[in-house]
């Protein structure tokens, strides 16, 4: 078997499109992909705009795709399977991704198929140079997801804790706002904290001592309020500490969890994935408490973190492979902006 694999990902304020190379039982490779981020016309409004997005995403995505055919030097016509993300995300956003594949799978009789957005985050690492083994732990940080998975191959996934409120990213958002830094705010707070002292202020870390893999960091966030409220007009001048603060804080949380998964599951390998996967100071930690239980560590590309096409088209190379999906030719369609990964299957 062999199939090119042409994926869409539309899900919020990034459109991205890329081309993924299916040969057998081999990890699928690469291509090419193309990506365009919004976060210039989201700024002016500090968060993402729905109608906007959805607005951009037409613009970008049929030129974005002749941008990757190029780059791989295929056609269209080469193409076997058209990918897109079906959920979770903006709605409109979604069928903008969706109408587009299903035209393009019409237009050329060929198949198509919706994946699982954060599936796609889920198997991002299999496109690094470092891909992993079934089984392990996964660490699923993207936006409003953070949960921890036993992962024992494609589509058989056992969620093992999840956010009751907040997720990680939320609370780096959040926290960031509050500490009047631009958007993105994840980013921007991780970039204060680079200059400040990570035990300037003692910040809870909610849920760590639960006894469950559950996660909560809605506390989190009304402690950084209470904190900045109290320094007042020396907010600005302690900005950088209490930025270092609330980071150390989610780290914690994050890195501690994923340790008691690993010993829960007896696992002895784990995956980051999403967004928060690419934040410096949650790699270091995360590597060091690795190394110092033996445990191998994985994370996707620094470029594949965010959302992009190349996930999108290997989550559903890998579905193919692995016999959990099939691509079909009924191009009516639907998206799901809320999808828990865990009806992944009931859904497909």
């Amino acid at each position: 078997m062999s199939l090119l694999i042409l994926g869409i990902e539309s899900s919020c304020d990034e459109t991205g499109v890329a081309l993924v190379r299916c040969t057998d039982h081999a990890v699928p490779t690469l291509l090419a992909h193309a990506l365009h981020s919004q976060i210039d016309m989201h700024q002016a409004y500090g968060g993402v705009v729905p109608e906007l997005a959805s607005r951009d995403h037409i613009r970008r995505v049929l030129p974005l795709a002749k941008e990757v055919l190029a780059e791989a030097q295929q056609t269209l016509a080469d193409v076997d399977v058209v990918a897109y993300t079906r959920g979770p995300g903006l709605a409109g956003a979604l069928l903008v991704g969706a109408g587009v594949a299903c035209a393009l799978g019409a237009a050329l009789g060929k198949p198509v198929l919706g994946v699982h957005h954060l599936e796609g985050h889920l198997l991002s690492p299999f496109l690094s140079a470092d891909p992993p083994e079934f089984p392990f732990v996964a660490l699923l940080v993207s936006g409003g997801h953070t949960q921890l998975m036993r992962v024992d191959g494609v589509g058989r996934y056992e969620i093992l804790g999840e956010t009751i409120d907040d997720a990680a990213g939320e609370a780096f958002d959040k926290s960031a706002k509050l500490m009047g830094l631009g958007y993105p705010g994840g980013p921007a707070l991780s970039r204060l904290a680079e200059q400040g002292s990570a035990t300037a202020f003692k910040l809870p870390r909610p849920l760590l001592h639960s006894g469950d893999l559950d996660f909560s960091f809605a506390g989190l966030k009304t402690a950084v309020l209470t904190q900045a409220k109290k320094l007042g007009d020396e907010l600005e001048a302690r900005k950088a500490d209490l930025a270092a603060s609330t980071e150390a804080a989610i780290v914690d949380v994050l890195v501690k969890k994923t340790l008691a998964a690993l010993k829960q599951t007896g696992l002895q390998r784990v995956v980051v994935a999403g967004g928060v996967g690419a934040n410096r100071h949650l790699r270091a930690q995360l590597n060091a408490a690795c190394e110092k239980n033996r445990v191998r560590v994985h994370y996707p590309e620094l470029h594949l973190c965010t959302d992009n096409g190349a996930m999108i088209a290997m989550a559903a190379a890998m579905r193919l492979q692995a016999g959990q999906q099939q691509a079909n030719t009924d191009y009516a369609f639907d998206v799901k902006p809320r999808w828990p990964l865990d009806a992944i299957l009931a859904a497909a």
